[in-house]
């Protein structure tokens, strides 16, 4: 268990700075077709249903991987 958190963790911080060094990359994120958007006066409701299914993927084969190699 503490290999997985230290593995997380370490893939986390590597994410976080490859994020800071290029804020082009996340720009997408949030913004793919299939995310719905209703705007109308005072009230904006967001659900980004695309984003979270692909970050569900990403994250399944991740932790996958990680098993794996534990």
């Amino acid at each position: 268990m503490a290999r997985f958190i230290i593995v997380t963790g370490i893939i986390f911080l590597i994410v976080g700075i490859i994020l800071q060094l290029f804020p082009g990359l996340s720009q997408w994120l949030g913004r793919l077709p299939g995310d719905i958007r209703y705007e109308t006066g005072n009230t904006r409701i967001y659900i980004p249903v695309t984003t979270m299914l692909l970050l569900s993927i990403l994250l399944t084969i991740a932790i996958n991987l990680i098993r794996r190699l534990l």
